[in-house]
């Protein structure tokens, strides 16, 4: 959607190859969605006169003597190619610099962002161009880990901490990666795209006896019930009801005062799976020690 929107009015012609069975990848979805953009929008500059723009995603591994200088291990690759101007081997060294531009206009922050945006997801953005042919960016984000590659130790200390766990958040990735990372971690879970929805799926829950042990819930949802509401409600409800506040914006209050607003635990966003797993671990036993009390 990011390529199309990006192009929207131009005679560049897009090509999308993508693996079936691509990895899948924690990411904040408009900071990602920001650096396609900002590629795309520079490979459309770059070709006034029309051309072909090839967007590809594949698994790749990645050994311990690598060219990014990403640590060893699995990675998705995302890479954006056009058949521009291309990019002198002197500029591609500086490209990545604040403010550096080959532009007569603009701040030439765009891929400064880029780079910092690949840089906090642990990933890594490159470029190889060649002057009058074209230019290709290549973006590595690492891979969530699958379930087959749990260790025996892991598999046992996740036993002893399952429990069922509501996902909220209006993000499909979002919510489709901390699925899996909770499948990983040994969790049951479903999911909700908003605070409506995920009242209701407590409700239901918890008249079957079946509660869940935690929400982890979005704090921001456009158009809908957000974190704070939807903790106060569950609280209505559940009065030990455990809420897990997530937020992209650091500077939100509850983050910083999260039991003021009823939660036992945040986790910033992007997260990783030993972060989850740890906010988790702090977050359930005091449920479970409320409810001993009461």
């Amino acid at each position: 959607d990011s390529v199309d929107f990006s192009l929207r009015g131009s005679n560049v012609k897009q090509e999308y190859q993508f693996a079936p069975d691509l990895w899948t990848a924690a990411v904040d979805e408009d900071q990602l969605s920001q650096v396609v953009q900002n590629l795309v929008i520079n490979a459309g500059q770059a070709m006034p006169e029309g051309g072909s723009l090839t967007v590809k995603g594949k698994n790749i591994t990645l050994g311990s003597d690598n060219h990014t200088g990403l640590p060893a291990g699995r990675y998705l690759l995302l890479t954006i190619a056009d058949e521009g101007y291309g990019i002198s081997r002197q500029d591609q060294d500086k490209i990545f610099d604040p403010y550096f531009s080959r532009k007569e206009s603009g701040s030439g922050l765009g891929l400064a962002v880029a780079y910092a945006i690949m840089k906090k997801h642990d990933g890594r953005i490159t470029v190889d161009s060649v002057p009058g042919t074209g230019t290709t960016f290549s973006l590595y984000l690492p891979a969530a880990r699958p379930r087959f590659e749990k260790t025996g130790k892991q598999q046992h200390e996740e036993s002893t901490t399952g429990g069922h766990i509501l996902i909220m958040d209006d993000e499909n990735m979002v919510r489709d990666v901390a699925a899996e990372m909770l499948d990983f971690l040994g969790y049951t879970n479903s999911s909700a795209k908003n605070g409506e929805q995920a009242i209701t799926l407590y409700r239901a829950a918890l008249s079957q006896g079946k509660p869940f042990d935690a929400v982890l819930m979005d704090l921001t949802i456009p158009g809908g019930m957000g974190g704070k509401e939807t903790m106060a409600r569950l609280l209505e409800i559940d009065p030990q009801a455990t809420g897990i506040a997530s937020s992209g914006y650091a500077n939100d209050p509850i983050m910083a005062n999260f039991t003021d607003y009823g939660f036992s635990a945040v986790i910033p966003k992007p997260y990783e799976m030993d972060e989850l797993r740890t906010t988790l671990a702090q977050a359930l036993p005091r449920k479970k020690s409320e409810s001993v009390t009461a």
